[in-house]
């Protein structure tokens, strides 16, 4: 159990550092998460990777935390990401993150986070479908909808 916390750690930080742009709560439910996930740990079925049902159990504490606070606030400095990769690697992470991450502050937080899955994670439309509890459809739409607004305002910075 261990091992399998420890592996996914990464990514499920990385996850919500994106998804909530603010690392104190990032932190904060990515322990949420690892409590949740020891106390309903057989409930975790097999179908899907382990990461998978964290990063649903993480969305789900996202969107609770939301809910309760009515408001979160994006413009928190980002200060690091957690990656087990090479130090080029994390450069080339963050310079890419970087060039969307006004962007991404400025969508609602149900589109970031669909974003951050596919684009990030490479999660299947089914998987987001599941983890964001919705329809496959509002994964598309809310999907385009970020790429569309993505792409406009990189290319009014270029101009």
């Amino acid at each position: 159990m261990e091992q399998l916390f420890q592996e996914s750690y990464p990514v499920l930080f990385g996850y919500l550092m994106k998804a909530t742009l603010n690392e104190d709560i990032a932190r904060e439910l990515t322990q949420e998460t690892f409590l949740k996930a020891l106390k309903n740990i057989e409930s975790f079925k097999e179908k899907s990777k382990f990461t998978t049902w964290l990063v649903s159990i993480a969305t789900n504490l996202h969107k609770d935390m939301l809910r309760k606070r009515k408001h979160e606030n994006p413009k928190t400095p980002f200060d690091s990401l957690a990656f087990d990769e090479s130090a080029e690697e994390r450069v080339m992470e963050k310079d890419s993150f970087a060039r969307v991450k006004s962007v991404l502050m400025n969508l609602p937080v149900e589109k970031r986070r669909i974003f951050i899955l596919k684009h990030y994670y490479n999660y299947t439309y089914e998987e987001i479908s599941r983890i964001e509890n919705c329809p496959i459809g509002t994964v598309r739409s809310r999907l385009h909808d970020c790429i569309k607004k993505i792409r406009s305002e990189m290319e009014a910075e270029t101009i």
